[in-house]
């Protein structure tokens, strides 16, 4: 039997979710050059994905997103750790970045960092280390 709580909440989530996942997107991006990045833009999505376990549960959501949290966890660590080694392949200090610009079709010259390589490694370790905990501290209950 369905609540009419249950249903609002559902209904609500739909669009609450789709606008976490694009605002930790872009703060993921916005990262490099401006306050945010991976760290804060990774608790975003895992709010997100909090939020669908809590209104749809944990059978539906995990059917829709097969994430595999610790893989993912390894995933972040490897490119994060490589990206700040690889500045040693080039004589420069651990934790150097460096950038180019490149011509993308649709939206122009766009600067690449390194820095956002790193980013995209903390976004995946925090996105799998906190549902990771979350979803521990659920089954124990």
């Amino acid at each position: 039997m369905t609540r009419s709580n249950d249903l609002i909440l559902r209904t609500t989530t739909t669009l609450i979710a789709f606008i976490l996942f694009g605002f930790s997107i872009y703060l993921f991006l916005a990262g490099h050059s401006a306050p945010g990045g991976g760290f804060i833009g990774g608790l975003m999505t895992s709010a997100a994905i909090l939020l669908m376990f809590m209104a749809y549960g944990h059978r539906a959501v995990t059917t829709i997103l097969p994430i595999n949290y610790r893989l993912l966890i390894s995933i972040g660590l490897f490119i994060a750790v490589l990206t700040s080694v690889g500045s040693f392949l080039f004589g420069e200090p651990f934790l150097s970045q460096t950038f180019e610009y490149f011509y993308v079709p649709v939206l122009g010259e766009k600067e690449l960092a390194t820095a956002l390589l790193f980013d995209l490694g903390v976004y995946f370790t925090v996105i799998g280390v906190s549902m990771t905990i979350i979803l521990t501290i659920a089954d124990d209950r």
